[in-house]
């Protein structure tokens, strides 16, 4: 089978390759998925360009990809919500990336069967998003009526998190481009804020709960605008405690994130607020919840754009441009 995969740590064009490798054997538990479609996320540029190396050194060489969809088309013995012939899909476990290929080996706990109202393409640009989404959300408790900011609504995450905030009731804010004002609008925001001409940071304040896409200054700053007892989650910001413990991080590993987020804590008890660097896990019964959204007409998927699966090189390069309006995704078939 065709795969693509990763010879070494460095700049996308000369550390990615094919290789033809034997189909996968599948072990107990498991699912083997004909792959029809691979989303691509920043994840897997990030693992390409070794920024990610200190959570999770690579063996070179490495397979890459943790969005799917596909059809099984083996299954073991002990399987029971899924057969053969399922168009299924799933966010793979980070220890065994492998989506960018033409079959995965996949545990079965964490596939499901995938939207019936949308193809593969739509499908596979839905679970490391929706999965952020949901978990991150969860954390927060986000509830109806919570005044609710999402940075960068026009990216991946952002399009899905507006969708779901507002399908539970809650007062939509994000931020885009001027171009994508109108676009991100539709998606269902109460207040989009155009960063070209606008400032954030003057417009709102007393945010139940901003979700940083962006790390950075995006992080500090949104302790200026949450109100008393606010929550903070963060995808890209520093690694609190509970993280930290979460990746079961050594003794002097946390010790020197404690020094590194000291201004963040300074920050969480002159506000009394929750902060959260969100790692996002693999989840079945969340992948149903997202079905349910899709079906029900909750939530549209939004891709931006479609390649082959030989054009995956360049695919990885456009989603380190930061232009996509939703999601890219890969074609196998």
């Amino acid at each position: 089978m065709n795969v693509l995969q990763i010879k070494g740590y460095g700049p996308i064009e000369g550390n990615l390759s094919f290789a033809e490798l034997e189909k996968p054997t599948i072990a107990a538990g498991q699912v083997l998925i004909e792959v029809h479609a691979a989303g691509v996320n920043p994840i897997d540029y990030k693992m390409v360009e070794g920024v990610l190396k200190k959570m999770q050194k690579l063996t070179f060489p490495a397979r890459i990809g943790f969005d799917v969809a596909g059809i099984v088309v083996e299954k073991g013995p002990d399987i029971d919500h899924l057969s053969i012939g399922d168009e299924v899909y799933s966010r793979v476990p980070s220890e065994s990336p492998g989506t960018f290929a033409e079959y995965i080996a996949v545990d079965g706990g964490v596939v499901r069967q995938k939207p019936s109202n949308l193809d593969f393409a739509q499908a596979a640009g839905l679970p490391l998003v929706g999965l952020t989404t949901i978990q991150s959300f969860g954390k927060a408790g986000l509830k109806a009526g919570d005044k609710v900011l999402i940075h960068a609504g026009s990216g991946g995450v952002g399009t899905f998190a507006i969708q779901y905030a507002k399908s539970k009731g809650a007062q939509v804010f994000t931020t885009t481009s001027t171009k994508n004002v109108s676009w991100v609008k539709e998606l269902g925001a109460d207040r989009v804020i155009d960063y070209r001409t606008e400032n954030y940071l003057e417009t709102l304040t007393d945010m139940d709960i901003v979700f940083d896409t962006l790390g950075g200054k995006y992080t500090t700053d949104a302790f200026s605008i949450i109100k008393k007892g606010g929550k903070v989650i963060s995808l890209a910001g520093e690694v609190d405690a509970e993280t930290a413990k979460e990746l079961k991080l050594g003794g002097i590993i946390r010790f020197l994130l404690a020094l590194k987020r000291k201004q963040i804590t300074k920050l969480m008890k002159d506000k009394s607020a929750y902060y959260k660097l969100m790692i996002m896990q693999p989840n079945g019964p969340q992948l149903d919840e997202i079905k349910e959204l899709v079906t029900s007409g909750l939530i549209r998927p939004v891709v931006d754009r479609t390649f082959l699966f030989r054009e995956a090189i360049d695919a990885l390069l456009y989603q380190k441009s930061g232009r996509a309006k939703g999601k890219i995704v890969l074609k196998m078939k």
